[in-house]
């Protein structure tokens, strides 16, 4: 009998507000800011609220925070969209922040009616400078006790455009004496002179996020709005704005978000990245963003997993990358179509292999029968590995050396007989002799050998470019070092092979489909291929080799 799983702290408060009838079904919503595309992290977020509405027959929804018109672009809310659809999650509504703006600018006025706001002229500097410290109280704008017919007015003539950026804003009217920094006096509306990727020129003030998110939880009866640790502070200027309007009760709660040995998650950190070419863009696959690990070649399924396995807790931890590559190579090892590459090679003659001839050979296509086989033209000229074959070999060394035997993956055992050098010390031809009773599935040779090494036949071969990428930054924690983080860049994160050798099957390569090459690690084909040349990315090595380095 199966363990039952234990609930997280979200869900046993969905649980009790559904058992107690405070609500009938669940809403939650993912509320991503379109200035940049999204990244592992954001995926723990989107598992956890798609995930909780699944769970509990309840529904997400999708809202895009467009409240800050310079930063924001229509083609980071295209790639959101296709990211959590790649994740394997579909929205029940898509919303925008900016779908309200006609009620938050109402919801604005009622506050100012009640009392509640009033329109600030000081600068920014001063603002900050009035607003006290953790340990010391603020002090009242000089404009705090402006009439209500002034502030209507001036509040008016913000929205018309009357107004240079910064010259005014709109703040809340709580207290500047409170604990809490966010409840004094937050600013709640500012000027931007900016057309809106929705909206164009039609508003030059737009509110600020404290004002437009719990109010849009509200406006679409969010019953569980979550948010991550930071958010903690800003809960109780959530609720006062829902409390002073009257509006649907939504309710946040917090959980930690998603830290990662050798990465950064900071939207501003990765578009540096990318404006200063340290990487080839926001799909680049070293990125933690998620078009780029899609490109790199993770799969939805273990994405999923990995924020399963990490779990939600209310505690910040640092999380090792290499439990993302565990959950990968756990799901790739599934299903991957399995073929024969040669990323640095040598060429092997085989002496007494009748000359001109060549055969088909059979080689199972993934780890089980089910996949069935394939065909794997053989000849009397491979490459092989140069690390296969050793002229001196050490010991526990079971591959091809000086007179030593190895059997060639789903072909024959061969013994080295000799091989050649050039100038330089370097070894340009192997000779070996093969067994013709030793084939693969019809041996009657009775020889055993140890070692088992792959081959691609030299007159079949296709020629490809391989892609070794390896961890973008070498500092377990980034944001803990000292300095700029782009100092801690592994100069070794990609590395390009031009003369690597495929068998033949690989013509067809698709995108979508995954390979082992065997021996060698997880690769995919790149969105780089041309007809006249293949490009393929390793996705991650069958084993963890970084802990070693």
């Amino acid at each position: 009998m199966s363990e039952e799983k234990s609930l997280n702290f979200i869900e046993e408060i969905i649980e009790e507000d559904l058992k107690n009838g405070i609500h009938k079904s669940i809403l939650t919503r993912f509320p991503p800011e379109p200035n940049g595309y999204l990244h592992i992290g954001h995926a723990k977020s989107i598992c956890l609220n798609f995930g909780l509405g699944l769970k509990y027959g309840g529904k997400t929804n999708l809202r895009f925070d467009d409240t800050n018109p310079v930063t924001e672009e229509t083609e980071y809310v295209d790639s959101i969209k296709e990211d959590i659809r790649w994740l394997g999650f579909n929205w029940a509504n898509e919303h925008y922040a900016s779908d309200y703006f006609d009620t938050l600018y109402e919801y604005a006025i009622t506050l100012i009616n009640k009392g509640m706001a009033y329109v600030d002229d000081s600068s920014a500097e001063q603002i900050a400078a009035l607003k006290g410290t953790p340990t010391e109280p603020g002090k009242d704008s000089p404009f705090r006790s402006r009439s209500i017919e002034e502030n209507l007015q001036l509040f008016t003539q913000m929205k018309e455009g009357k107004f240079k950026d910064g010259e005014k804003v709109l703040r809340a009217k709580i207290d500047m004496a409170a604990v809490n920094m966010h409840m004094r006096d937050p600013i709640i509306y500012r000027i931007k002179h900016a057309d809106h990727h929705r909206t164009g020129s039609k508003w030059c003030i737009y509110p600020m996020y404290d004002f437009a998110h719990g109010q849009s939880d509200s406006i679409e009866n969010i019953t569980h709005s979550i948010c991550t640790l930071e958010f903690i502070p800003h809960r109780e200027l959530y609720n006062w704005f829902i409390d002073q309007l009257g509006i649907f009760p939504s309710k946040q709660y917090e959980f930690a978000r998603l830290n990662m040995t050798y990465t950064v998650m900071s939207k501003r950190k990765l578009l540096q990245l990318v404006n200063e070419k340290y990487v080839s863009g926001w799909d680049d696959p070293r990125m933690p963003t998620l078009s780029g690990m899609r490109r790199r070649g993770f799969t939805p399924e273990s994405i999923r997993n990995f924020c399963e396995k990490i779990g939600v807790a209310k505690r910040e931890n640092l999380i090792d990358f290499s439990l993302l590559e565990f959950c990968l190579r756990e799901d790739l090892n599934k299903y991957a179509l399995r073929v024969m590459t040669v990323l640095d090679p040598v060429k092997l003659i085989i002496t007494n292999y009748p000359d001109g001839q060549s055969e088909d050979l059979i080689s199972e296509n993934g780890p089980d029968e089910a996949y069935g086989t394939r065909v794997v033209p053989f000849s009397k000229e491979l490459w092989i590995e140069r690390e296969d074959f050793m002229e001196v070999p050490a010991k526990k060394y079971f591959r091809l050396a000086p007179g030593a035997m190895v059997r060639l993956k789903s072909a024959y055992i061969i013994k080295c007989e000799g091989f050649e050098k050039d100038a330089d010390g370097n070894i340009t031809e192997i000779h070996c002799t093969y067994i013709p009773e030793s084939k693969s599935g019809h041996d009657t040779s009775g020889i055993n050998v140890k070692g088992t090494i792959h081959w691609v036949s030299v007159p079949h071969a296709i020629n490809a470019e391989i892609r070794l990428y390896d961890r973008l930054l070498q500092a377990e924690n980034p944001a803990a070092e000292e300095g700029d983080f782009k100092d801690y860049i592994n100069p070794d994160s990609l590395q390009v092979i031009t003369n690597a050798y495929a068998e033949p099957s690989l013509k067809k390569a698709t995108i979508d489909k995954r390979y082992q090459f065997i021996r060698k690690g997880y690769f995919c084909l790149d969105k780089d291929t041309t007809a006249d040349k293949l490009v393929f990315n390793r996705t991650v090595t069958l084993k963890d080799t970084w802990t070693k380095k």
